[in-house]
């Protein structure tokens, strides 16, 4: 026995000299690593949250007299509510994926049949138009998709650009980033030659910057021919939470990452998210989840252009929600109206484009609002009805459920769905050259989400930061 305690007592010795070599090594060089993405080294076992945790080193927190007019934003809750947004998009993301171009309607070659109905949640999963009669392979059943503690969510589409703006604006120390450092981000961190999970404008954007084009040329429709497409409007979101409760600052972070791949109404959708986000700190948090998005939905519907189709899609979905009419309803209207009728403009399908345009910016904005109206703030029924919509339906259930995870915070999130949900991320799925093999963790990805609003508050919003106090004061008087 005495020699089984002294070998605990070496063993326990040796263990923590070797720890106190590494705290000690990593305090001496912390700046230098974390400006290399060693930030991410922890990513796999973060630290406790401690409020004293959140200061970045590479930001000097100069003194802010608030003023009695300021927004006071807790940066600590904060963190919460941006681990949130990053759980809540996954699930959403892979949800969506299960059915994502299962049903596009019956025009042109390829013809889907009835779209999906609120019956179909639980049943057999149908191949979509690109899976050559063969089912989703990631769930048997149109159901959630859910990673569990010891496995890890993998990046897709819908959360891999975001991820590499968030990383870009870190590690460049920046509010704003410029041509240059988005052309060398996108050529570094995407894949040329096998698959890099890029489709219309995105892929057409990373081509022209290989042959030397920086944005926003790139997203320009005398050089990109997909202007119109989906993508701006699921890589750009990330954005108005960088600028709390200021959307009009949320535009100007925005505006070049949206005119990377898009233009004219497909920049207005990519807008009308952005604002939307931007407003989740501005709303008032005591109303019922539907009536905060309501109002956040309302606020952002006045950046569209009265004329456009954009417009007259939300005005047309929200007034059939109003009516009364059921989801599946509003959607085949939607359908009939926009791609059968080619009405207010949107002529989409004239353009005999491959699946009649299933990842056009229009008709799935469209079926996003079906989904934002009808969920009425609950995030598991605003995921289902995104799922069930039909077209590229794996976008409005990651951008609902972000913001929706965000509104909600992580724990309530994570308490939504049994509250044993994964927290690692994997980047590497998609993407390439990032830290720690592509590992990271939403807590962590949280973290470098509340640094970037810590110098965006600073030196774009015009406010101050309070480490000891923990928050934000954010003019909501325009400078």
């Amino acid at each position: 026995m005495k020699l089984d305690l002294d070998l605990m007592i070496t063993v326990f010795f040796l263990f923590t000299q070797k720890n106190h070599l590494i705290m000690g090594f990593f305090q001496v060089f912390r700046p230098a690593l974390v400006l290399t993405g060693i930030i991410f080294f922890g990513a796999c076992d973060p630290a406790p949250k401690e409020i004293n945790s959140l200061r970045d080193e590479n930001l000097v927190y100069e003194e802010y007299s608030p003023q009695s007019s300021d927004l006071v934003i807790s940066r600590s809750a904060y963190l919460d509510k941006l681990y949130g947004f990053w759980l809540g998009e996954s699930i959403g993301n892979w949800t969506g994926l299960v059915t994502e171009m299962d049903k596009i309607g019956n025009i042109g070659e390829i013809q889907t049949g009835d779209f999906y109905t609120r019956e179909d949640w639980g049943s057999p999963d149908l191949p979509s138009v690109f899976g050559e009669g063969v089912a989703s392979d990631l769930s048997e059943t149109i159901d959630f998709v859910l990673r569990k503690e010891g496995e890890v969510w993998g990046s897709d589409d819908d959360t891999d650009i975001e991820y590499m703006y968030q990383y870009l604006l870190y590690t460049n120390q920046t509010s704003i980033l410029t041509p240059v450092q988005i052309r060398d981000g996108w050529l570094k961190h995407i894949k040329s030659e096998e698959e890099n999970y890029l489709w219309v404008s995105n892929q057409t954007a990373f081509n022209l910057m290989e042959e030397g084009m920086l944005p926003p040329l790139t997203g320009d429709p005398m050089n990109n021919k997909h202007f119109d497409m989906i993508d701006a409007q699921l890589t750009t979101e990330i954005f108005g939470l960088f600028a709390p409760a200021r959307p009009d600052k949320a535009l100007e972070l925005a505006n070049l990452p949206i005119q990377t791949t898009a233009r004219n109404e497909a920049q207005k959708i990519a807008e009308f998210y952005v604002i939307m986000h931007s407003l989740a700190s501005k709303v008032d948090s005591k109303l019922p989840m539907k009536d905060q998005l309501m109002w956040m939905s309302k606020e952002a519907r006045k950046n569209l252009p009265a004329d456009s189709y954009p417009a007259k899609m939300y005005d047309f979905v929200f007034d059939q929600y109003v009516k009364g009419a059921k989801w599946e309803s509003t959607r085949d209207s939607l359908y009939i109206k926009y791609q059968l009728n080619q009405e207010d403009g949107y002529a989409i399908t004239s353009k005999n484009l491959y699946c009649n345009g299933c990842f056009a910016a229009g008709i799935n904005f469209g079926a996003s609002m079906v989904s934002l109206f009808y969920g009425e703030g609950d995030l598991k029924e605003t995921i289902k009805i995104g799922a069930l919509s039909g077209w590229d339906s794996d976008n409005p259930t990651a951008t609902w459920a972000g913001l929706i995870g965000f509104m909600l915070g992580g724990e309530e999130v994570q308490r939504q769905f049994g509250g044993d949900l994964s927290e690692q991320f994997n980047i590497h799925r998609t993407r390439q050259n990032f830290p720690n093999k592509g590992l990271d963790t939403f807590e962590n990805m949280a973290k470098v989400g509340v640094y970037i609003t810590d110098r965006a508050v600073r030196e774009v919003l015009g406010g101050g930061v309070d480490l000891e106090k923990d928050v934000w004061y954010v003019p909501l008087v325009k400078k």
